[in-house]
């Protein structure tokens, strides 16, 4: 079992930043991909980045140039490091973790993120 939990978020003004983190359990982090969604009220959760045990990434379009993912083996962390925050990226923010080809699949609990003047 692997745990994931989130910290990071907050309220930013437009064209602000924010770091989210999310710490894991567990000492195979490294094999894990790694991935950052996201839920805006009455939408349906979304994928904005995602990182192979690799380190290749992935972007949603409308975060291209603004967000970056990130992990740290050591720590068992990945981040998502958020820039020019707009209105519209307000959501809950969760962390997820694959084993690929394999039934495991975590969820963190989720972090708030308020992007408004």
């Amino acid at each position: 079992q692997v745990q994931l939990v989130e910290s990071g978020g907050g309220l930013v003004q437009p064209g602000g930043s924010l770091r989210l983190s999310c710490a894991a359990s567990g000492n195979i982090f490294s094999f894990y991909a790694m991935a950052w969604y996201r839920q805006a009220p009455g939408k349906q959760r979304e994928l904005v980045a995602a990182i192979t045990s690799g380190g290749s990434t992935n972007y949603k379009d409308s975060v291209k140039g603004r967000f970056t993912i990130s992990r740290d083996n050591a720590k068992n962390t990945v981040y998502l490091q958020m820039n020019s925050l707009k209105p519209e990226d307000t959501a809950v923010y969760y962390c997820n973790g694959k084993l690929l080809s394999t039934p495991y699949d975590y969820w963190g609990q989720g972090t708030q993120v308020t992007v408004s003047s």
